[in-house]
């Protein structure tokens, strides 16, 4: 099966995930990333993490997560999450997100969230299955950029570049 290596979705931000300037409170941005992912796994990739988690017990946790807000998301304002995977190996996945206004003309922000396939049953890291390394590698797609820094600081260059 051919997989897309970027997805994308829409969303609006609503008034009870924003701060008083009306703008998109910080600890919000995670929340919208992580209902894109969810969203995006279901729906190109066949993959629901909390059904994986009630039939055999195994699912993904986050390990670590880094966030750049470049600019603010607006309250009813329309944005669009694109996600892809950036890099994986035997028990991690680490995907970038990126958050751009309706017509992605001004990127918002930008996620990096590495998660770790874990086994609730025993309560330890597990291993990948050979079906799900084999879909890793259908639809990575790495960055040049080797660090969350260093890809912040080539975003911006390319951001001040075109102003």
């Amino acid at each position: 099966m051919n997989y897309p290596k970027i997805v994308e979705t829409k969303a609006t931000i609503r008034f009870q995930d924003c701060d008083p300037f009306n703008h998109l409170n910080n600890g919000k941005y995670i929340d919208y990333f992580m209902n894109h992912r969810e969203d995006v796994l279901i729906k190109h990739y066949g993959i629901d993490i909390y059904e994986m988690a009630r039939t055999i017990g195994k699912s993904w946790v986050s390990g670590s997560n880094q966030i750049a807000y470049l600019r603010p998301a607006l309250l009813m304002e329309n944005i669009i999450i694109e996600s892809q995977l950036i890099k994986f190996d035997t028990s991690s996945i680490w995907v970038e997100m990126r958050m751009y206004n309706e017509d992605k003309s001004q990127l918002k922000s930008v996620f990096w969230a590495q998660v770790v396939h874990f086994n609730l049953l025993k309560q330890k890291k597990e291993i990948h299955s050979e079906e799900l390394m084999k879909l890793f590698a259908s639809i990575e797609n790495p960055l040049s950029s080797k660090t969350f820094e260093e890809r912040i600081k080539q975003i911006k260059s390319k951001m001040y570049q075109s102003v």
